[in-house]
């Protein structure tokens, strides 16, 4: 099925297929739109903002690369609202720069055209 064709659900249902396997930049190959945006919190310790497909992996890489132990993860099923999904997200890991932190967050997507326009955490 084409991007175009996709629903809101059939995105959730492919994005939630991925993220039980932990494979977050599968997620952005396959669903994020070329023109996606990234949001953390603006008081955020971690991240800022980023936009563009290049520039969003980019974000994710940085993330990833600074994790030294991953002790546990999880990401609750999907609510769907429009054009909007959110899971929630938790994450027990060891950083280079923070050292061990829990992070519990909603993640909310907006979804276009059937790719992934904004990615907003919330945290």
């Amino acid at each position: 099925m084409s991007k175009e064709h996709k629903t809101v659900q059939q995105v959730a249902a492919r994005f939630m297929e991925l993220a039980r396997q932990e494979k977050w930049f599968e997620i952005h190959n396959e669903l994020f739109a070329d023109n996606v945006k990234s949001v953390d919190p603006p008081d955020s310790p971690y991240f800022g903002y980023a936009e563009g497909k290049v520039p969003v992996r980019q974000k994710g890489e940085r993330f990833v690369s600074r994790i030294t132990a991953l002790h546990h993860a999880a990401t609750s099923e999907p609510v769907i609202a429009g054009n909007h999904f959110a899971v929630g997200r938790e994450m027990d890991i060891t950083t280079q720069d923070h050292g061990r932190i829990q992070i519990n967050e909603i993640m909310l997507y907006e979804v276009k055209n059937g790719e992934i326009v904004l990615e907003q955490f919330f945290y």
